[in-house]
């Protein structure tokens, strides 16, 4: 059976107590809009991933439901064994209690689909079934998932996975994924994985806080943007906080872009935005960064920018 596991990451170091606003949240000055009310109410972000920390006291209010497709323990068991989960999902949607850390969109909803196990591996058959119960999944009031966060990658370029991707994206949905962690620092050469290379996903590269690529990133044909992915701090299972490196770590600063996105683009059109519509909104508000666009896309969110293009 073909396997996925998470793309390499770093951990940086391990804490119990945080009080901030991550950096990569400030780069693309998420807080501008929070300060507008525009903080993802009511926008459903499907984690493919390791699970979650569903006691965290900066997640568990933005838990909307889960499922564990990974074949080990309970199928309602999508507790975070790893970590990797856990630190995503904080990125998107860590709550705004005046402890921990925020999110990019901290009142973004999240349905957590566990396909990869403690060893932060998982079958392509796993994450094809968390793709498509993300993409058919209703909520209680009748919320639909409008971003599908994928950290994580294989080497195999699988058809039904890509079938899994296209349907979600016809139903409206974005799916954001990584770039990768094979890259050598070296602009003029290309790394390549799946799903990244798939040009329906929204594929991320990494940065650091001072707005240089991060010499792990992969560079390709296929990357649209780039966030922060060098040092990031986020939640962690057992109710702490981690500082993490990747391109997995980047990802999710753009999937909570694209809820505060959806949220204030559709209040300004005043009807459901299609999938191409909504990255195009994410395209205007970037902003490119001195770097060639294998390594960058169309650059880095400046979500500012929406009140002046949309």
């Amino acid at each position: 059976m073909t396997e996925a596991k998470l793309i390499p990451f770093k951990i940086e170091s391990i804490q119990s107590v945080s009080t901030e606003i991550p950096y990569g949240v400030r780069q693309i000055n998420a807080p501008e809009l929070w300060d507008k009310g525009d903080k993802g109410e009511g926008i459903v972000v499907a984690i493919l991933d390791t699970g979650i920390d569903v006691d965290h006291p900066d997640l568990k209010k933005n838990i909307i439901g889960g499922f564990n497709f990974t074949g080990e323990g309970r199928k309602d068991d999508y507790s975070d064994r790893n970590g990797h989960g856990t630190h995503v999902a904080g990125t998107i949607a860590g709550v705004s209690n005046d402890s921990g850390v925020v999110g990019v969109a901290p009142d973004a909803k999240l349905l957590i689909c566990k396909v990869l196990n403690g060893k932060g591996s998982g079958s392509y058959q796993g994450i094809i079934k968390g793709i498509k119960f993300a993409s058919n999944w209703v909520g209680q009031n009748g919320e639909r998932v409008r971003v599908i966060n994928m950290s994580l990658g294989g080497s195999v370029d699988d058809p039904k996975l890509y079938d899994a991707i296209l349907e979600a994206v016809s139903k409206g949905i974005l799916i954001i994924v990584a770039s990768g962690n094979e890259g050598d620092a070296d602009e003029s050469t290309m790394e390549y994985s799946y799903p990244s290379l798939y040009n329906e996903c929204v594929t991320v590269s990494a940065c650091d806080e001072n707005r240089n690529l991060a010499p792990f990133s992969n560079n390709s044909l296929e990357v649209d943007c780039i966030s922060a992915g060098v040092d990031v701090m986020s939640t962690y299972p057992k109710s702490q906080y981690a500082r993490l490196s990747g391109t997995s770590m980047a990802t999710p600063h753009i999937t909570g872009a694209i809820a505060l996105i959806i949220k204030y683009g559709e209040k300004q059109f005043k009807r459901t935005l299609t999938e191409s519509e909504i990255y195009a909104l994410l395209v205007k508000t970037c902003e490119r960064l001195d770097l060639e666009t294998t390594s960058q896309g169309h650059g880095l969110p400046n979500l500012t920018l929406m009140y002046k293009n949309c």
